[in-house]
Protein backbone atom coordinates (compact mmCIF):
# COMPACT_ATOMS: atom_id res chain seq x y z
CA UNK A 1 0.00 0.00 0.00
CA UNK A 2 1.19 3.54 -0.60
CA UNK A 3 0.39 6.54 1.25
CA UNK A 4 0.70 9.58 -1.20
CA UNK A 5 1.83 12.80 0.41
CA UNK A 6 5.03 15.65 0.61
CA UNK A 7 5.98 14.97 4.10
CA UNK A 8 5.93 12.68 7.14
CA UNK A 9 5.38 14.41 10.51
CA UNK A 10 6.51 12.04 13.19
CA UNK A 11 5.51 11.40 16.90
CA UNK A 12 9.02 10.78 19.32
CA UNK A 13 8.54 9.04 22.06
CA UNK A 14 6.67 5.60 21.53
CA UNK A 15 7.44 6.04 17.86
CA UNK A 16 10.56 6.44 17.65
CA UNK A 17 11.91 6.12 20.79
CA UNK A 18 11.73 3.80 23.73
CA UNK A 19 11.95 5.43 26.91
CA UNK A 20 9.59 4.12 28.88
CA UNK A 21 11.42 2.30 31.77
CA UNK A 22 13.05 5.86 32.47
CA UNK A 23 9.85 7.90 32.09
CA UNK A 24 8.13 4.90 34.48
CA UNK A 25 10.72 5.32 36.79
CA UNK A 26 10.54 9.14 36.93
CA UNK A 27 6.66 8.91 37.15
CA UNK A 28 6.99 6.57 40.45
CA UNK A 29 9.23 8.45 42.23
CA UNK A 30 7.22 11.67 41.23
CA UNK A 31 4.40 10.40 42.07
CA UNK A 32 5.61 9.43 45.73
CA UNK A 33 6.98 13.11 46.41
CA UNK A 34 3.62 14.39 45.84
CA UNK A 35 0.68 11.79 46.75
CA UNK A 36 -0.40 10.85 43.51
CA UNK A 37 -1.31 7.12 42.69
CA UNK A 38 1.41 6.43 40.37
CA UNK A 39 -0.96 3.65 38.25
CA UNK A 40 -3.17 6.72 37.61
CA UNK A 41 -0.93 9.33 36.39
CA UNK A 42 0.49 7.08 34.08
CA UNK A 43 -2.07 5.44 32.69
CA UNK A 44 -3.04 8.70 30.12
CA UNK A 45 0.65 10.69 30.12
CA UNK A 46 1.84 9.29 27.26
CA UNK A 47 1.85 11.45 24.38
CA UNK A 48 1.07 14.60 25.92
CA UNK A 49 2.45 17.17 28.15
CA UNK A 50 4.41 16.84 30.94
CA UNK A 51 2.70 19.73 31.95
CA UNK A 52 -1.14 19.50 31.06
CA UNK A 53 -0.90 15.94 32.70
CA UNK A 54 0.25 17.13 36.07
CA UNK A 55 -2.25 19.81 35.71
CA UNK A 56 -4.71 16.83 35.89
CA UNK A 57 -3.83 16.80 39.61
CA UNK A 58 -2.41 19.55 41.28
CA UNK A 59 -3.47 22.98 41.32
CA UNK A 60 -2.18 25.96 39.11
CA UNK A 61 -0.07 26.98 41.41
CA UNK A 62 1.54 24.08 41.87
CA UNK A 63 2.24 22.99 38.55
CA UNK A 64 5.34 25.04 37.59
CA UNK A 65 7.23 23.87 40.33
CA UNK A 66 5.93 19.76 39.93
CA UNK A 67 6.18 20.04 35.98
CA UNK A 68 10.13 20.84 36.80
CA UNK A 69 10.68 18.16 39.07
CA UNK A 70 9.33 15.86 37.23
CA UNK A 71 11.53 16.88 34.33
CA UNK A 72 14.54 17.07 36.51
CA UNK A 73 13.45 13.27 37.45
CA UNK A 74 13.07 12.52 33.67
CA UNK A 75 16.66 14.18 32.71
CA UNK A 76 18.84 12.52 35.24
CA UNK A 77 19.69 9.47 32.55
CA UNK A 78 19.29 7.75 29.53
CA UNK A 79 19.27 4.13 30.79
CA UNK A 80 17.40 1.62 28.80
CA UNK A 81 16.46 4.41 26.24
CA UNK A 82 16.64 2.44 22.82
CA UNK A 83 15.32 3.34 18.92
CA UNK A 84 11.99 1.30 18.14
CA UNK A 85 12.50 -1.25 15.45
CA UNK A 86 12.74 0.48 11.57
CA UNK A 87 13.20 3.57 12.96
CA UNK A 88 16.68 4.67 12.29
CA UNK A 89 16.21 2.68 9.01
CA UNK A 90 13.34 4.85 8.19
CA UNK A 91 14.62 7.82 9.27
CA UNK A 92 17.96 7.70 7.15
CA UNK A 93 15.95 5.94 4.10
CA UNK A 94 13.66 9.23 3.28
CA UNK A 95 14.48 9.40 -0.24
CA UNK A 96 14.12 12.81 -0.45
CA UNK A 97 10.60 13.00 1.33
CA UNK A 98 10.73 16.05 3.85
CA UNK A 99 10.01 15.45 7.52
CA UNK A 100 9.84 16.90 10.77
CA UNK A 101 9.67 15.98 14.51
CA UNK A 102 6.44 16.91 16.47
CA UNK A 103 6.96 16.04 20.17
CA UNK A 104 5.59 16.36 23.41
CA UNK A 105 8.90 16.44 25.60
CA UNK A 106 10.56 19.66 25.84
CA UNK A 107 13.71 20.21 23.24
CA UNK A 108 16.89 19.46 26.10
CA UNK A 109 15.28 16.02 26.80
CA UNK A 110 14.09 15.40 22.96
CA UNK A 111 18.15 15.68 22.15
CA UNK A 112 18.99 13.91 24.94
CA UNK A 113 16.92 11.07 24.22
CA UNK A 114 17.59 11.03 20.55
CA UNK A 115 20.68 11.14 21.13
CA UNK A 116 20.36 7.79 23.74
CA UNK A 117 18.72 6.12 21.04
CA UNK A 118 20.34 7.53 17.79
CA UNK A 119 18.10 8.73 16.42
CA UNK A 120 18.83 11.31 13.99
CA UNK A 121 16.81 14.80 14.34
CA UNK A 122 15.44 16.31 11.57
CA UNK A 123 15.79 20.49 10.35
CA UNK A 124 12.43 20.89 11.18
CA UNK A 125 11.64 19.93 15.22
CA UNK A 126 8.14 21.25 17.09
CA UNK A 127 8.86 20.85 20.91
CA UNK A 128 6.62 21.48 23.78
CA UNK A 129 7.93 24.89 24.42
CA UNK A 130 6.66 26.02 20.64
CA UNK A 131 2.90 25.29 21.15
CA UNK A 132 0.46 26.86 23.59
CA UNK A 133 -1.38 23.38 23.78
CA UNK A 134 -0.21 20.21 23.79
CA UNK A 135 -1.97 16.91 22.14
CA UNK A 136 -4.46 16.49 21.37
CA UNK A 137 -4.43 20.24 20.24
CA UNK A 138 -3.25 20.12 16.91
CA UNK A 139 -1.16 23.44 17.19
CA UNK A 140 2.29 21.43 16.41
CA UNK A 141 1.71 19.34 13.57
CA UNK A 142 0.03 22.58 11.85
CA UNK A 143 3.31 24.46 13.06
CA UNK A 144 5.73 21.48 11.84
CA UNK A 145 3.91 21.00 8.20
CA UNK A 146 4.06 24.90 8.05
CA UNK A 147 7.61 25.28 8.74
CA UNK A 148 8.20 22.71 6.13
CA UNK A 149 5.74 24.14 3.55
CA UNK A 150 3.69 21.81 2.81
CA UNK A 151 -0.76 21.96 3.37
CA UNK A 152 -1.41 19.33 6.42
CA UNK A 153 -3.68 17.29 3.78
CA UNK A 154 -0.82 16.57 2.12
CA UNK A 155 1.19 15.10 4.81
CA UNK A 156 1.05 11.49 6.82
CA UNK A 157 1.63 11.70 10.77
CA UNK A 158 2.99 9.44 12.33
CA UNK A 159 1.89 8.33 16.50
CA UNK A 160 1.36 5.94 19.00
CA UNK A 161 -0.68 7.36 21.38
CA UNK A 162 -4.97 8.51 21.28
CA UNK A 163 -3.57 11.97 22.18
CA UNK A 164 -1.08 12.09 19.05
CA UNK A 165 -3.62 10.55 16.69
CA UNK A 166 -6.18 13.12 17.88
CA UNK A 167 -3.88 15.78 17.01
CA UNK A 168 -3.23 14.50 13.65
CA UNK A 169 -6.53 14.23 12.67
CA UNK A 170 -7.55 17.33 13.68
CA UNK A 171 -4.82 19.15 11.79
CA UNK A 172 -6.29 17.47 8.82
CA UNK A 173 -3.45 14.78 7.81
CA UNK A 174 -3.48 11.25 6.92
CA UNK A 175 -2.69 9.18 10.23
CA UNK A 176 -0.37 6.21 10.29
CA UNK A 177 -0.77 4.66 14.10
CA UNK A 178 1.96 2.26 15.10
CA UNK A 179 1.88 -0.25 18.23
CA UNK A 180 4.27 -0.51 19.82
CA UNK A 181 2.62 1.44 23.13
CA UNK A 182 -0.99 0.82 22.51
CA UNK A 183 -3.52 -1.62 21.67
CA UNK A 184 -4.93 -1.12 18.07
CA UNK A 185 -8.62 -0.76 20.19
CA UNK A 186 -7.77 2.32 21.47
CA UNK A 187 -5.93 3.62 17.94
CA UNK A 188 -8.76 3.11 15.90
CA UNK A 189 -8.72 7.10 15.26
CA UNK A 190 -6.16 6.48 12.88
CA UNK A 191 -6.73 5.94 9.04
CA UNK A 192 -3.75 2.97 8.72
CA UNK A 193 -1.91 0.67 12.01
CA UNK A 194 0.59 -1.00 11.27
CA UNK A 195 2.99 -3.19 14.14
CA UNK A 196 6.04 -1.38 13.68
CA UNK A 197 8.22 1.29 11.41
CA UNK A 198 9.94 -2.52 10.22
CA UNK A 199 6.77 -2.10 7.91
CA UNK A 200 7.39 1.54 6.72
CA UNK A 201 9.90 3.10 4.15
CA UNK A 202 9.97 5.81 2.34
CA UNK A 203 9.77 6.79 -1.49
CA UNK A 204 9.68 10.67 -2.63
CA UNK A 205 5.82 10.59 -3.53
CA UNK A 206 5.32 9.22 -0.22
CA UNK A 207 4.92 6.00 2.59
CA UNK A 208 5.16 2.44 1.79
CA UNK A 209 3.42 0.09 4.08
CA UNK A 210 4.35 -3.40 3.47
CA UNK A 211 1.65 -6.08 4.45
CA UNK A 212 1.81 -8.94 6.83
Amino acid sequence: MILPCDAVLFDVDGTLVDSTPLVERAAREWAAEYGIDPDEFLSDAHGRRTADRVADFLPPGQVGEATARLDALEGTGTDGITALPGAVDLLTGMNGLPCAFVTSMGRAQLELRAAAAGVPLPPVVVTAEDVPDGKPDPSGYLRAAGHLGVPPARCVVIEDAPAGVAAGRAAGATVLAVLTSHLPEVLTAADHVVENLTRVSAAPDGLRLATP
